[in-house]
């Protein structure tokens, strides 16, 4: 298995952890202004990280 396809792996995985925190945070929130700063920084990198992890494993080629 390919190092970028590993590196893409975890980042699509951290990407699909923060994107959960992030809904998490929605559900809890009190309206409250850190609730609603966390929520966006955490659904912004969520995105950041799931998107980019998919695109890394998708334009990788399996060479063996």
């Amino acid at each position: 298995m390919n190092l970028k396809r590993i590196f893409g792996a975890l980042l699509t995985a951290l990407g699909i952890g923060a994107l959960i925190y992030a809904a998490v945070l929605f559900m809890n929130t009190s309206g409250g202004n850190q609730d609603i700063k966390a929520l966006i920084i955490y659904g912004i990198l969520g995105l950041i990280f799931f998107s980019s992890g998919i695109s890394l494993v998708r334009t990788t080629k399996d060479e063996s």
